[in-house]
């Protein structure tokens, strides 16, 4: 779908004071903050609408800004990023949140604004941007722009798809929303749900209520380091965990609204509610990943390979010394025989490698109709196996190259290559270098081929059963 990204709600001025802590205060038992940098970013809403910004998206945000220099310096943060601002006016002070923070923690947070105070009425062209959006996200943060009775009804009026990311203190959802987005904390809040039962339970049976009570679509619950609960029409909740765990959070300040934008733009895109609850949780999990909040200015570093990649994990081998094994082939359809295989492979040296054919390699090898599950699924379902450290992807009818950057200490195969003194396409290039090749024992009767053929046979027969 064309046209922007459309974040509702109220911002704030967030600005991060980082400094060194190397003393105590000599009147009190505080910590003493040497003041090093301090960096002022959109917050709120406005922090969401700047993190969708960075993803490339034409966005705009509609908020209430005051008459200060908190309200213009938020604004002129916003026109650096690209994002059209349409302000309310709103009486009284700019809301600021300053954390103060010292070896990647935040010491102290001091909130400057006061109460909050009603905003005045939206310009109409707020009702027309709302028309033309591609998605909209109300990014509610419970300081009073979304009780505004005039762009309450313009936004029910809206027929782009709308994500709402509540706030306790804040109004309930328009009736007809197609996702709400509460964290877990916020959920019993929002319900009263005393949180009795593991966080799960407590996701599953306060956000089917809070989607019957506010009568929306679904509702995410995020749940932190564990992903999300989606509660939709069935009863059954979907969890979507995050792809990888977190060695170490730095910030998380704005992973929520880095899952509630994603979701929004996929929704606007056409996606189902799991696809794009799935595609938010690993956006915010990379979000996180790379600093949060706190990594938004950080000079990037230098690339440099996945911690999972092959040569990575054969560089980490060899540097302590160890053994570094290496399979290869095509792995169609994982069966019984390729788990034995690669398990005794992986007790020969210290790592497995899994030389992968691709999918213009298999087709090479197998004719047009193979592979039955592309490249990405297969070196994802390889790679998840404990007995496998990485997974090489080549696109060469043979792995010799993939090989000769490898330099495996032993090459395994699998099957009956050995018998009758038949000897590997890859021996020779193996022993260049020193390297062993090997076979290990398979289980006989278990083949891609086989399978496929038996399934193949099986589901003519029930052709002709039915007929």
């Amino acid at each position: 779908m064309t046209g922007p990204l459309v974040v509702v709600g109220d911002a704030l001025l967030d600005r991060d004071v980082s400094g060194a802590v190397n003393r105590v205060c000599p009147d009190a038992p505080v910590p003493v903050l040497d003041e090093r940098a301090a960096v002022d970013r959109p917050g709120g809403a406005g922090l969401a609408a700047l993190l969708a910004a960075a993803q490339g998206t034409e966005v705009a945000l509609v908020t209430a800004l005051a008459d200060d220099a908190g309200g213009a310096r938020i604004a002129g943060l916003l026109a650096d990023a690209g994002v059209e601002v349409y302000p309310l006016h709103l009486p009284g002070a700019t809301a600021e949140k300053i954390r103060l923070r010292a070896g990647g923690q935040t010491l102290l947070r001091l909130d400057r604004g006061g109460d909050p105070q009603p905003p005045g009425e939206p310009p109409e062209a707020v009702r027309d941007l709302l028309g033309r959006a591609r998605a909209i996200l109300v990014s509610d943060y419970g300081r009073g722009l979304l009780r505004q009775p005039t762009l309450r009804a313009a936004l029910a009026e809206a027929s782009a798809p709308v994500v709402w990311d509540p706030h306790p203190r804040g109004p309930a959802a328009l009736p007809g929303a197609r996702l709400a987005t509460p964290n877990l904390a916020e959920l019993r809040q929002l319900t009263g749900d005393a949180g009795g039962g593991s966080p799960l339970s407590t996701a599953t049976r306060a956000g089917h209520e809070l989607r019957r009570r506010w009568r929306v679509g679904a509702v995410a619950v995020t749940t932190g380091a564990d992903g999300a609960v989606l509660c939709h029409g069935g009863g059954i909740p979907l969890v979507v965990p995050p792809p990888s765990a977190l060695d170490r959070v730095e910030d998380t300040c704005g992973a929520g609204d880095r899952f509630a934008a994603t979701a929004a733009l996929a929704l606007g895109d056409g996606a189902s509610t799991a696809e794009a609850v799935q595609a938010a949780v690993e956006a915010a999990s990379g979000y996180v990943a790379a600093g949060g909040a706190a990594g938004l200015h950080r000079e990037p570093d230098r690339p440099a390979a996945p911690a999972g990649t092959a040569d990575d994990v054969v560089a980490r081998v060899r540097a302590d010394g160890g053994t570094v094994v290496a399979t290869g082939g095509c792995f169609d359809i994982l069966h019984a025989g390729h788990l034995a295989t690669l398990r005794a492979a992986r007790r020969l040296g210290d790592c497995l490698v899994v030389c992968l054919n691709s999918d213009r390699s298999v087709r090479g090898l197998k004719g047009p109709e193979r592979p039955v599950n592309p490249e990405q699924d297969r070196a994802r379902l390889l790679a998840a196996l404990d007995c496998v450290d990485a997974v090489a992807v080549f696109d060469e009818p043979t792995p010799h190259r993939v090989l000769g950057r490898l330099r495996p200490d032993v090459w395994v195969k699998g099957g009956d290559y050995g018998e009758g003194g038949a000897e590997l396409p890859e021996a020779e290039l193996v022993h260049r270098w020193g390297g062993r090749v090997v076979t290990v024992p398979y289980l006989a009767n278990r083949s891609t081929t086989n399978t496929i053929t038996a399934a193949r046979r099986r589901g003519l027969h029930l052709v002709e059963g039915a007929v």
